[in-house]
């Protein structure tokens, strides 16, 4: 009985691949194949972008009202007031430099208050008749905190400026500090504060005003007296 011929590895491997072979034509892959790589599919292009167009520009009438459309549009003319702002140097600091302890307020009693307005019209009427002459009576107001001096408006009416002005106070040492009026508030402003501090002024003092000039006031001080 004869051997069995015996397949080398070679010739194994051809077999398979002859029979691999023969069932891709079988399917008619060989033909799909070579038409995937033959065909080529065009690229895609990039979008292109479209440029918007330009806003064209138009001069258009303004819509008006239909009363006044058929009506001439003269120029308006709106009158407005300039109100300068009166400003006064700081060449006083030394006299502003001291501070009030407000916690140690003192307030004057009514009799005290009375006495020192009473030497004060006593003085006023010394005075004369020559300048005019108003007396206040400081309050907490006018001594502390904030420093603001309202002033009689009927005195203010009829001597003093109409509109904001620098008010000179003179002491009855000759010395002055400016001080700012504001007429409509009918005032002392900025400048008073120093005037106080620097002649320590307390609740309760009565002074005198004399308005020697237009812009210019000669200052009496009446201390009150406080009674034990």
């Amino acid at each position: 009985m004869a051997k069995p011929k015996t397949v080398s590895y070679e010739e194994s491997r051809k077999q398979r691949l002859e029979e691999n072979r023969k069932r891709m034509e079988a399917l008619n892959l060989p033909q799909l194949s070579l038409a995937l790589k033959t065909s080529s599919s065009p690229k895609s292009s990039p979008m292109k972008r479209t440029p918007k167009p330009k806003a064209e520009k138009q001069m258009v009438v303004v819509r008006r009202s239909s009363r006044v459309a058929n009506l001439p549009s003269p120029p308006v003319y709106k009158e407005m007031e300039v109100v300068e702002r009166v400003m006064i140097p700081r060449r006083y600091s030394g006299s502003t430099s001291k501070h009030r302890d407000l916690s140690n307020r003192v307030y004057a009693s009514y009799e005290d208050r009375m006495d020192a307005m009473a030497k004060a019209e006593k003085l006023e009427s010394d005075l004369g008749s020559d300048y005019p002459t108003l007396v206040k009576t400081m309050l907490q107001s006018h001594v502390t905190g904030g420093f603001w001096l309202g002033l009689q408006v009927q005195f203010c009416k009829d001597y003093l400026s109409k509109k904001d002005e620098i008010m000179t106070l003179v002491d009855e040492d000759g010395n002055e500090y400016e001080t700012i009026y504001l007429a409509r508030k009918t005032g002392l402003s900025g400048g008073w504060k120093g005037f106080a501090v620097a002649h320590d002024l307390v609740d309760g003092d009565a002074v005198v005003f004399q308005l020697i000039k237009p812009t210019t006031m000669k200052v009496y001080i009446i201390r009150v007296e406080r009674k034990a």
